[in-house]
C-alpha cells in the first residue's frame, strides 16, 4: 500500500519528516495551496505507529506556521497595498481582505487564532495585519497561541486516528482527514451563517 511505503519512508529519514512537516507549514502561511494540515496529519498517524516523535511533530508543524506567518505579516506590512492589488486583485480575494480588515478592527487577536484554521483565510488575516500595521508585538502573542493550538489539533487527529486503527494506519489516515475537512467545512459555514445574520 502507498501509506506503508509512506511509513517506511519516514522511519528510514524520520529527520526529514520533521522538516517537511516545517517547510510546508511555512509555506501554507504564504501559499494557501499547500497542504499544511493534510502533512501534519500524516506526521501524527506515522507517530502513532512509532516511527516519529509526536512531539517533535508538534514543535515542527507549529514553528512552521509561526514563522510562515509572521512572514506574510511583514510582506505584507513593506508591500501593503500593491501586494494587494496585485494577488487579491479577484473579487472573492478581495472581499477576503476587506473582511480581514473589517475584522481585524473589531476583534483584532480573536481573528488571528481563528483565522489559522480557514484554508485560504490565515493568509489574508496575516497580510492584512501587516497591511494595517497592527501591533507586531500583539500579533505575535496571539499567532503564537493560534499556531500552537492548530499544530496540535492537526497532530493529535492524526495520531488518536492512527492508535483507533493501529494495525491499518491508513484508515487512520482517512478517518483524521475527513475530520479536519469537516472542522474546516464546519467553520466557514458558521461564518457564512453569521454573516447572513449581519446582513
Amino acid at each position: 500500500m502507498v501509506f506503508d511505503q509512506f511509513s517506511q519512508l519516514v522511519a528510514d529519514a524520520s529527520g526529514w519528516a520533521y522538516a517537511i512537516v516545517f517547510m510546508l507549514a511555512f509555506l501554507d502561511a504564504i501559499v494557501p495551496v499547500v497542504p499544511s494540515e493534510t502533512s501534519v496529519i500524516t506526521a501524527g498517524v506515522v507517530a502513532a505507529d512509532g516511527h516519529l516523535s509526536l512531539t517533535l511533530v508538534v514543535v515542527a508543524a507549529a514553528a512552521g506556521a509561526f514563522l510562515g506567518d509572521n512572514a506574510a505579516y511583514f510582506i505584507g506590512r513593506r508591500f501593503g497595498e500593491r501586494l494587494v492589488d496585485r494577488f487579491f486583485a479577484g473579487d472573492r480575494a478581495r472581499r477576503r481582505i476587506d473582511w480581514a480588515k473589517r475584522q481585524l478592527a473589531e476583534r483584532g487577536g480573536e481573528l488571528i487564532v481563528i483565522a489559522r484554521f480557514i484554508p485560504g483565510g490565515r493568509v489574508a488575516v496575516t497580510v492584512t495585519a501587516g497591511v494595517v500595521r497592527y501591533g507586531w508585538p500583539r500579533f505575535v502573542a496571539f499567532d503564537a497561541a493560534a499556531a500552537l493550538v492548530w499544530a496540535l489539533y492537526a497532530s493529535l487527529l492524526g495520531f488518536l486516528g492512527g492508535r483507533a486503527f493501529e494495525h491499518e494506519a491508513w484508515k487512520g489516515l482517512l478517518l483524521a482527514v475527513g475530520i479536519g475537512f469537516a472542522v474546516a467545512g464546519a467553520s466557514e459555514a458558521v461564518r457564512w451563517v453569521l454573516k447572513r445574520r449581519r446582513g
